[in-house]
């Protein structure tokens, strides 16, 4: 078994009004420092080893858990997890 993460992000360009009404509460809340928020996804997967596992995990992205068209996406291989 392998413990695999995937980071989601809007691309760049892309509105994400949740994350600027985060930036517009964090100022409002004295943060002046925080110029901007961007707000993604997070998902961890256990998947068993196997071949051509990364590209496996990255066509789940492509076909379900991200949006290639707005979103980008990091896959993290991470560590083989003993049970």
């Amino acid at each position: 078994m392998r413990k695999v993460t995937v980071f989601i992000t809007l691309k760049q360009g892309v509105l994400d009004p949740q994350g600027k009404q985060i930036q517009e509460s964090l100022n409002a809340l004295g943060y002046k420092e925080i110029q901007e928020a961007r707000v993604g996804k997070y998902i961890e997967l256990q998947v068993e080893d196997g071949p051509n596992l990364e590209a496996r995990v990255r066509e789940m992205c492509d076909k379900l858990l991200a949006n290639p068209v707005i979103e980008d996406y990091h896959v993290d291989m991470g560590e083989a997890v003993h049970s």
